[in-house]
């Protein structure tokens, strides 16, 4: 229900905003502009979070990253105990609805756990998100019911640190200029 339901609605909300963007700069009717680019913004941002979040879980996943992500982890976070407990607590903290991110810093080079209020907004300028928690309700009512932090626990068990470690090796690449 989460997949074909919650996300299947971003995408649909992103083709209709569109749609009315192009019909709104056809007729020249800007003054609506910002409120739709908003909600496009939304929308788009619903969908690639998703996306992300549904790549990031795998199941037989969990454990610990390994090579540069764990290096770098150590790096920025002191352990990986200390990291997991702070992403945990962005994640389980994120007043209403939204997501706790490990993300690239790109210009400081380096990896830091913010959250994401609703779909937008809260991350540093460039930054790239590698690691994404939903938790909007939607994501874990039917089974957790109002209990956030068990979901979030749960989450660490199905962690696909490969995929992971790919964002991660992929984001280093990126340049702000």
């Amino acid at each position: 229900m989460h997949h074909d339901k919650h996300h299947a609605s971003y995408v649909a909300g992103a083709n209709a905003t569109m749609e009315r963007l192009e019909e709104a700069r056809a007729a020249a009717n800007y003054a609506g502009l910002v409120g739709l680019e908003k909600t496009l913004a939304f929308n788009v941002s619903g969908h690639v979070l998703h996306s992300m979040f549904w790549k990031n879980l795998t199941p037989g996943g969990g454990g610990r990253p390994e090579g540069e992500l764990a290096a770098a982890i150590d790096e920025h976070f002191g352990t990986f105990d200390a990291f997991r407990a702070q992403m945990s607590q962005a994640a389980v903290l994120v007043q209403g609805s939204g997501w706790g991110a490990l993300a690239f810093e790109p210009f400081a080079k380096r990896l830091i756990v913010e959250q994401i209020y609703d779909h937008q907004a809260n991350l540093a300028q460039g930054a790239v998100p590698l690691l994404v928690f939903d938790v909007w309700e939607h994501a874990y009512y039917l089974q957790y019911r109002n209990v956030r932090p068990d979901f979030v626990e749960a989450l660490w068990n199905l962690v696909n640190w490969p995929d992971v470690a790919e964002r991660f090796a992929r984001a280093q690449q990126a340049s702000l200029g």
